[in-house]
């Protein structure tokens, strides 16, 4: 996600009263004889809490499968194609968390949508369509996953960030907008704050990728990931007018800081 997201986030909780630390590690940790856990940090400070939570990833639940009797490795991440299925087989598919391709629920359920449509095909002799957006193909893992970080506020994501559109070679352009100064977020909540962000191929004139930060904003992600979906060209989205007064004319208010088509 964009770096802004992790500080609006920060600020809200730090608004709360949580103590927020960030660019250290910790070094030692004690629980004393009262049950209350000292952390030692490595800037030297230490933090007295009543628990400690580690979140240390996620690891592949592939294990006492049977995987060894058909070559793979228990435990590993199964590695798939676009149609999922497993790499060096001809019948074994893997969708979800397994394949690590995008761990969310919903993608998940996309990937199992193009699985059942490749094997319907594969069995019945049907031609395979596996170009890009096709019909037995989870493409949007790729580039159009979208995600929402239920926080306060919620943080709300597809695409690409700006900087990993940069490092795939995009000649990108970028633009920012305070949802606040949105009409329609003096309908949604009083003293409303917040941020859009949207990211433009300005070889191809697409949107490739926006993030919300807001109050709320989870709602108004579905129309960002069809624009990025559909690669709706820049110049045709100033003709999908949002509703007066919506928070949806954020998009009026990214595409006129952009700047209109010659």
């Amino acid at each position: 996600m964009e770096p802004f997201a992790g500080e609006l986030v920060t600020d809200a909780l730090r608004e709360l009263g949580v103590d927020v630390r960030t660019g250290v590690n910790p070094t030692r940790v004690d629980r004393d004889e009262h049950g209350l856990v000292t952390t030692t940090l490595d800037d030297g400070t230490t933090v007295v809490t009543s628990e400690v939570l580690a979140a240390t990833g996620r690891s592949a639940h592939t294990k006492d499968l049977g995987l060894e009797t058909v070559g793979l490795t228990p435990g590993d991440w199964l590695q798939v194609d676009d149609t999922m299925l497993v790499q060096g087989t001809d019948w074994l598919y893997a969708v979800g968390d397994a394949n690590h391709r995008a761990l969310l629920t919903h993608q998940g359920k996309y990937q199992a949508r193009a699985a059942g449509e490749a094997i319907a095909a594969r069995h019945q002799g049907s031609p395979l369509h596996t170009e890009p957006w096709g019909a037995h193909v989870a493409t949007a893992d790729h580039a159009a996953v979208p995600q929402v970080t239920f926080t306060d506020p919620e943080v709300a994501s597809v695409g690409l960030t700006e900087a990993k559109a940069r490092e795939q070679g995009l000649n990108v352009r970028a633009v920012e907008y305070e949802l606040g100064n949105v009409a329609g977020a003096s309908l949604q909540a009083d003293g409303y704050t917040g941020r859009a962000k949207m990211v433009v191929d300005e070889d191809r004139g697409v949107v490739v990728g926006v993030t919300f930060v807001g109050q709320d904003v989870a709602e108004m992600l579905h129309a960002a990931t069809i624009a990025v979906v559909g690669e709706v060209p820049v110049d045709r989205l100033w003709h999908a007018v949002p509703a007066y007064p919506t928070m949806n004319e954020i998009w009026l208010r990214l595409l006129e800081t952009y700047g209109r088509p010659e």
